[in-house]
């Protein structure tokens, strides 16, 4: 579904990424887990078409999206939740989740049933049903973050990039977060995940990869990198 082969990516004269090759398969979630300043938002970055990658291919369903602008990459059907939410402020929260849907109503991509996933999306966000004329910018953090995912799924994607998901939000509303997540997986939805909480992005995701300064330092099934000593020293704590 998504592959990146031999990945680089620069801001100016510093290469951030250095040789990232990842897989995420159809229908399953990937998770992309290091510590701060590791590279895994630039890698999301550098997939959606917010940086251009310096090296490397992307490939989408078969068809390669290397370098394309983020909203060709779009039509193509990536969706990409950022890191800090960046929801319209102005703008009705209705307006933004039909804002996500714009390449669908304007023939970038099919149309399909709009109404109908806008309803599913409030089905999924009831708490963003309830504010659906309010402002977004008014909304608390957790609710942006609810609209900024729910904007990504109104594209209907192929692939939906999460980033830091959880960022800032209280532990309540961390765990609503990885329960959505999880309806999402049991829909069949195909995601690629960063997040701070390394432990609950294993329990959800099928696969991962731990990034160490630009460079993927190991790969496997979920649980087993939550086994692993080393990455349970590094990322998940001695609890878990």
């Amino acid at each position: 579904m998504l592959q990146i082969q031999n990945l680089h990516a620069a801001y100016g004269k510093v290469e951030v990424l250095h040789d990232i090759s990842l897989e995420v398969p159809k229908g399953k979630v990937v998770t992309l887990i290091g510590s701060n300043g590791a590279g895994k938002t630039t890698t999301m970055r550098a997939i959606s078409g917010m940086i251009k990658p310096s090296g490397g291919s992307i490939m989408l369903n078969g068809k390669a999206i290397t370098g394309l602008s983020s909203n060709k990459i779009a039509r193509a059907g990536l969706a990409h939740s950022p890191e800090g939410r960046r929801v319209f402020a102005t703008l009705s929260v209705t307006d933004n989740l039909l804002l996500g849907a714009f390449p669908r109503l304007t023939f970038g991509r099919e149309r399909g049933d709009v109404q109908g996933d806008l309803a599913r999306v409030f089905e999924l966000f009831p708490r963003l049903k309830e504010r659906a004329s309010q402002q977004a910018g008014t909304l608390s953090g957790g609710e942006q973050q609810m609209l900024a995912m729910g904007r990504a799924l109104m594209l209907n994607p192929e692939v939906l990039l999460l980033d830091e998901p959880s960022m800032g939000l209280a532990p309540l509303l961390v765990n609503e977060v990885f329960r959505i997540i999880a309806e999402l997986k049991g829909r069949g939805i195909t995601m690629l995940l960063v997040e701070q909480f390394a432990a609950a992005a294993l329990e959800v995701a099928d696969y991962g990869y731990v990034l160490e300064n630009g460079r993927i330092a190991c790969h496997g099934p979920a649980q087993q990198l939550k086994d692993d000593p080393a990455v349970k020293a590094a990322y998940l704590g001695a609890s878990h």
